[in-house]
């Protein structure tokens, strides 16, 4: 059973990484690698590290995409700025 749960998990990694590589839109990619952090949590749970899936839930689900995306927000706002001079 156990097993079991973890094969379905690593597809589920294995799937969204995919999806996270696939995916051409930055604000997009950023929301995916967020389910990818949580899908990494979930594996390092069942393989009996709590405390690396707690990191992990930290840093790569919350603290990464939010950081990507303020990144992408700034350079849109910068590259309009550019292009409507005043």
């Amino acid at each position: 059973m156990a097993d079991a749960v973890i094969v379905v998990v690593l597809l589920l990694v294995a799937a969204t990484a995919t999806t996270a590589v696939a995916v051409r839109d930055p604000v997009r990619q950023a929301l995916v690698l967020s389910v990818l952090g949580v899908v990494l949590a979930v594996l390092f749970t069942v393989l009996q590290a709590p405390d690396v899936g707690l990191s992990q839930l930290a840093v790569g689900s919350a603290l990464t995409p939010l950081l990507l995306l303020l990144t992408v927000r700034k350079v849109r706002r910068r590259a309009r700025g550019r292009e409507d001079p005043e």
